[in-house]
C-alpha cells in the first residue's frame, strides 16, 4: 500500500527533515508514527499528502509513484486518502451530517449516494442519533469521532491521524483506537502520528520512529525491531 524508497526532505532554509528514509507498510496494517519535535513526521504525512514533494527517492501510494503525478493528480489521490486532525477541523455553522457530507458534495456524488455514505459512516463511529446536532454541542470524544466519520465517508484505502488522541482522555484514547483497528481489519491502513508513548506501549502495532529526519526504529507486530 505505502513504499518509501530512500526518501530524502530538504527544504528551501536548509533544513533536512527527512534523510534516506524507507520502509513497507502493506494494507490492513495500523502503524503508529513517533519521535521527538521537529523528528520529521508531519513532513512525512505532507509528502503521502503531496502537500510537499521529497528531494530525493519514490514514494507508493496504493501502486502510484508520486513522483510522477502532477498537479492536476493531486485531488485524485486525496480522495484515496482520509485525514484525521487532533484538532478536529469541524464547521460549527454546520450538522454532523453536514461536516460528514462535505467531502462527498466536493467530490460530486449524487445526493442519494451521499445520505447512505453518511450514515453508514456516523453509525460506524456511533453517532447517527446525532446527525442533526450542531458539533459544538458534542463532547471532544464526540467530535474527533465526527472527525473520523469525515475522514473514512468515502472509504479511503489510506487513513492519516496526526496527533489523533492528544485532546482525550485515556479512555477516550482507547474508544478511538478501536475505531482504528476495525478500520485496519478491513483493509485500511492506518497511520497514527502520535507523541503518546504510553499510547503506543498498550498495543503491539507496528512502530516507525524518527530522530532528526532518520528512520531509527521499525518494530513489526512481532516485536522485531531494525
Amino acid at each position: 500500500m505505502i513504499h518509501f524508497d530512500n526518501v530524502s526532505k530538504r527544504y528551501a532554509n536548509g533544513k533536512e527533515a527527512l534523510n534516506n528514509v524507507s520502509f513497507r507498510l502493506p494494507p490492513g496494517e495500523l502503524t503508529f508514527l513517533t519521535g521527538h519535535s521537529g523528528a520529521g513526521k508531519s513532513t512525512l504525512l505532507k509528502l503521502l499528502m503531496m502537500i510537499e514533494r521529497p528531494s530525493s527517492g519514490d514514494i507508493m501510494v496504493d501502486s502510484e509513484n508520486l513522483n510522477h503525478l502532477g498537479t492536476r493528480d493531486i485531488p485524485w489521490l486525496r480522495r484515496k486518502i482520509g485525514m484525521v486532525h487532533q484538532s478536529h477541523h469541524l464547521l460549527f455553522d454546520r450538522t454532523v451530517y453536514d461536516n460528514v457530507a462535505l467531502p462527498l458534495i466536493i467530490a460530486g456524488y449524487k445526493p442519494g449516494d451521499i445520505g447512505k455514505r453518511v450514515r453508514a459512516a456516523l453509525d460506524k463511529v456511533g453517532l447517527l442519533d446525532k446527525e442533526r446536532l450542531n458539533p459544538i454541542t458534542l463532547s471532544g470524544g464526540e467530535q474527533q469521532r465526527v472527525g473520523i466519520a469525515r475522514a473514512v465517508v468515502n472509504k479511503p484505502p489510506l487513513l492519516l491521524a496526526d496527533e489523533p488522541t492528544g485532546n482525550l482522555d485515556p479512555q477516550l484514547s482507547a474508544e478511538i483506537m478501536d475505531l482504528f483497528e476495525e478500520f485496519a481489519s478491513v483493509g485500511v491502513s492506518v497511520i497514527v502520528a502520535t507523541h503518546d508513548l504510553s499510547l503506543i506501549a498498550r498495543y503491539n502495532h507496528r512502530l516507525l520512529t524518527l530522530r532528526e529526519g532518520e528512520l531509527i526504529i521499525d518494530r513489526g507486530e512481532d516485536g522485531d525491531g531494525a
